[in-house]
């Protein structure tokens, strides 16, 4: 039974997409000179969707949480200072 794909956590536009097969093809023929055809391509590209783009989401999820808190205790700090 084959496993049920997990949805992608981010989406491309078309243009976007055709653009990232693209690269992947030319990454594969230069790197190791393979010929990938564009259903190969997009299988790759659908692997790091589902697989690997969710690991970078949840970072950038967790330094904007950082980069806001730290916003927010300096803004506290400055509201502090004002206090009479």
């Amino acid at each position: 039974m084959a496993k049920p794909k997990k949805p992608p956590i981010l989406t491309l536009t078309p243009e976007q997409e055709s653009e990232a097969n693209h690269k992947i093809k030319r990454l594969m023929q230069e790197r190791f000179d393979l010929d990938l055809g564009t259903f190969e391509a997009a299988e790759i590209l659908e692997l790091f969707t589902r697989e690997i783009a969710p690991h970078y989401y949840n970072r950038a999820i967790f330094d904007a949480q950082a980069l806001v808190k730290e916003r927010f205790e300096s803004l506290e700090i400055d509201l502090w200072a004002l206090e009479k």
